[in-house]
């Protein structure tokens, strides 16, 4: 065959294979116009995971048909599946440092859970004394130093939504309520981030779980370092460079707010629980003092946020509040009073709901919508699982 013949040959399928491109991409670009029992299925399944009941299906298709999808919504809030599986699925990465759906139901997971279910303002996640418990039959008593009150509700299928009843850490635990910060002081979180180590992993993933940022993008080199502690080596092999360019954008403003856990520690070689020490610092943080004797050496559960001046200003601190305090629940709520908090949850709802980060403009928009509303209308973060459902229900 010659080459002519070949190109010949080559065009028709060329031309189909161009074809073909096209019409996917018209497919792609043309949006599919769903009626209002298709769009209540996909908010239904996009809530709860699982196909509506048909009476269910059929009220809620009425609502979007008269114009009220948000109703629609929050009718599929009221499926069990949405506490034990959307919910359960949606908070328990927050709760382990391998940030993995793949853990048991624990303390922690079952507060969010109850606080969404009750609509309890979300942003006292960080400071309130509460706590969840189930009251289904046969469970193990809630202990200190164990988790299998809730791993053994997880496993006999206790419906969540029936049994949670709130209650405080203070009375189960033990601890001072003056020493409960949310879900920072259940078992869940402190068996995860206030064992061994420095303490600094409670703040760390903090930020991540309910900020949205880790420590590198926010890190910030100007702000002054005379509370970064002695376990920090001012010269990291030999060079002070690294240092004053790298370790104290992180150290600098993490130590002092760190500095709220001092009392904390989790035992988890003897008792596999909770230790607070009132008034006296943890060993941890005293660790390592050799590697620069004339670093700051933690007196105290005093707290202060260096990051209300400088380049971190814009997560939104809260002109309300001092900026310093002494213990954890002040500091939960110098964070969970900040906009980047109110953002952050937004911005994690929708795309647990609608299965992707915002792509567009509008989708920016509506998140910037939604967490006026979040924040404005009582931290109801079951309304924003709503709101999500409906902007991501289609045409």
């Amino acid at each position: 065959m010659s080459i002519a013949s070949k190109h010949r040959s080559a065009r028709p399928r060329r031309a189909v294979r161009a074809a073909t491109r096209a019409l996917c991409a018209a497919l792609i670009a043309t949006p599919a116009f769903a009626d209002s029992t298709s769009q209540a299925q996909r908010i239904y399944e996009r809530i709860a995971g699982v196909e509506p009941p048909a009476a269910t299906l059929a009220t809620m298709a009425a609502d979007i048909a008269g114009g009220n999808a948000l109703a629609a919504a929050q009718l599929a809030t009221e499926d069990p599946d949405f506490y034990n599986v959307t919910l359960k699925n949606f908070v328990t990465p927050w709760t382990n440092r391998a940030q993995t759906v793949f853990a048991p139901l624990n303390d922690y997971t079952a507060t969010v859970i109850g606080m969404v279910r009750d609509d309890v303002p979300f942003n006292t996640v960080l400071s309130a004394d509460l706590l969840y418990i189930s009251n289904a039959p046969g469970l193990p008593a809630v202990s200190r130093a164990n988790n299998n009150h809730y791993a053994t509700a997880e496993q006999d299928g206790v419906d969540l939504k029936a049994t949670l009843v709130p209650t405080t850490q203070s009375t189960v635990y033990g601890l001072p309520s003056t020493a409960t910060a949310g879900v920072m002081t259940t078992r869940g979180a402190s068996s995860a981030f206030f064992i061994l180590g420095t303490n600094r992993a409670m703040f760390r993933f903090t930020l991540i779980n309910h900020l949205c940022t880790d420590l590198n993008p926010i890190m910030d080199i100007t702000r002054p370092p005379d509370r970064v502690r002695q376990d920090v080596s001012r010269s990291p092999g030999g060079d002070s460079r690294i240092f004053l360019n790298n370790c104290i954008g992180c150290h600098a403003a993490m130590d002092p707010m760190a500095q709220a856990f001092a009392y904390y520690n989790f035992d988890s070689l003897v008792t596999q629980e909770t230790q607070y020490t009132a008034g006296v610092v943890q060993p941890k943080y005293l660790i390592n003092s050799q590697n620069f004797n004339a670093g700051f050496i933690t007196p105290n559960d005093a707290w202060s946020n260096r990051w209300r001046q400088g380049q971190n200003t814009f997560l939104g601190w809260s002109a309300s509040l001092p900026g310093n305090g002494v213990g954890a629940k002040s500091l939960g709520q110098e964070l969970e009073s900040s906009s980047a908090f109110a953002q952050c949850q937004v911005q994690k709802v929708f795309q647990a709901v609608c299965f992707r980060t915002p792509q567009s403009q509008a989708d920016l928009n509506q998140i910037s919508t939604m967490t006026s509303g979040f924040a404005a209308g009582g931290y109801k973060l079951k309304q924003v699982f709503a709101q999500s459902a409906v902007y991501c229900m289609g045409p």
